[in-house]
């Protein structure tokens, strides 16, 4: 059976090994912490999101925990509207809207998909080799067909990999996280900009809601007290922004810098090493798709190791793989391959190992040498995933210097273009948003539906 090593155990690292299992792949995911820590507070899946993980069967376990109805939108810090819309015509343009949920909830919705015996905690990863396919770990070398990059936005495999890549810069703006009592009300998902200040609150059950604000800020800028810093800042804007602040747990307000890529990398794979996520492409989170597009990537990368993606975007049914080559072989859990074995030493299809025919093999993907090899998979997978993502990171950079600014002048014009726009396009807030909640996963009946976009 073909296997994979996935560093990383967040939403894109689980997502990928739960992908890739279903394909028939033998999984390993490696994460350095003793626990998965609920970190992160609350998280968004958003249209796009929710359509990738109805491939792995889990699209509607995600969308059971969604409390958001009514009016969303974006406020002045005095509670005007500047722009909103309704959940029901965020269902109606593209049959879902997005689930606000606790990171926690989601992850453990994902460990139960992948299988706990899957996920090795307390590892720490030291290295890869992308030629061969090793994973070094502390607790010795593993060998893998396919390694995924899921190790975060410092990731040590990309500046490994890619060492001449400068890496991500810093956006200017500092991040608060945190969760509040609902204050026996029910809170509206709403995003407040003020001058050079945002606030975004979204209830996620009758009793807990889920804040982020953020503000212009010096990098690794220290602060003694959190919840002071939040109240010196937002004390005065609209209800219930300062009394959530107020009610919160001061333990529980979790701050980081945003950083993000102004350079895209070269490419999302080198060798047998798959890049997703923030390892691939960190973004400010002003479009909430940071989360989002680790999960497209984790679903499109399965497909395409599987060899089931062109170079091109186009799906290739599984029947197609077989044309031409010496000798099909059927399911993934079929028996030992025709003259070879799943170890990857001894020769495939009757020929010495790494010079005979290309077969068809475990995970229903190409085999040279009694490996499997992802090269072609890998390249379909950077052609399908590069321009999007990268194009997301400049559209959330773009919305972040909006909220970033200051001058008084600046910030009146920004608001009234965006109410006036608001009301010239009807949906503007959903229609500005078309290229990315629109994606859907490639149709796997042979058909294409549009990988990038």
């Amino acid at each position: 059976m073909a296997r994979a090593v996935v560093i990383g155990g967040g939403i894109g690292g689980l997502t990928a090994g739960i992908a890739l299992r279903r394909k028939g792949w033998d999984v390993i995911v490696l994460e350095r912490a003793p626990k998965l820590e609920p970190v992160g507070s609350g998280v968004a899946v958003a249209a796009n999101a929710l359509k990738a993980l109805d491939v792995i069967g889990l699209g509607d376990r995600v969308r059971k925990l969604s409390r958001i109805q009514g009016q969303v939108g974006v406020r002045h810090q005095n509670g005007r509207w500047l722009t909103h819309t309704t959940e029901d015509k965020a269902q109606k343009l593209y049959g879902d809207s997005v689930v606000i949920l606790l990171r926690a909830d989601l992850v453990d919705v994902l460990v139960e998909g992948l299988g706990h015996e899957q996920l090795r905690l307390n590892t720490t990863v030291t290295g890869v080799d992308a030629d061969r396919g090793v994973v070094r770990t502390g607790d010795g070398d593993m060998e893998a067909d396919l390694i995924v990059a899921a190790d975060g936005i410092h990731s040590a495999t990309r500046t490994a990999l890619f060492p001449e890549h400068p890496g991500p810069v810093y956006s200017g703006v500092t991040a608060w996280r945190g969760l509040a009592p609902a204050l026996d009300r029910e809170i509206q998902s709403t995003e407040t900009w003020g001058k050079g200040l945002l606030f975004g609150a979204h209830q996620l059950t009758g009793e807990l809601v889920y804040y982020y604000a953020t503000d212009l800020s010096p990098a690794g800028a220290v602060h003694a007290d959190e919840r002071e810093e939040l109240l010196r800042r937002f004390d005065g804007w609209h209800d219930p922004i300062p009394a959530l602040i107020r009610a919160s747990d001061n333990a529980r307000i979790l701050r980081n810098d945003l950083y993000y890529f102004d350079t895209p990398l070269p490419a999302m794979h080198r060798g047998r090493v798959a890049l997703i996520g923030d390892a691939a492409h960190p973004m400010t989170p002003n479009l909430g798709q940071g989360a989002c597009q680790a999960i497209e990537d984790a679903i499109i990368l399965a497909l395409a190791a599987d060899g089931e993606l062109t170079v091109g975007g186009e799906f290739r049914a599984r029947g197609d793989l077989n044309a031409g080559a010496a000798s099909p072989v059927g399911s993934p859990l079929d028996g030992d391959l025709t003259g070879g074995d799943r170890s990857g030493e001894g020769p495939v299809a009757g020929g010495s190992a790494g010079e005979g025919p290309v077969v068809r093999g475990p995970a229903t993907a190409w085999l040279t040498g009694g490996r499997v090899d992802v090269r072609d998979g890998l390249a379909a997978y950077t052609a399908a995933r590069l321009e999007r993502t990268a194009g997301i990171v400049r559209m959330a950079m773009t919305v972040c210097k909006v909220t970033k600014l200051r001058n008084p002048v600046a910030v009146g014009l920004r608001n009234v273009g965006v109410a006036v726009a608001s009301r010239l396009t009807p949906d503007l807030m959903l229609r500005s948003m078309n290229e990315i909640l629109g994606w859907r996963p490639p149709a796997q009946d042979g058909s294409d539906q549009g990988t990038t976009g």
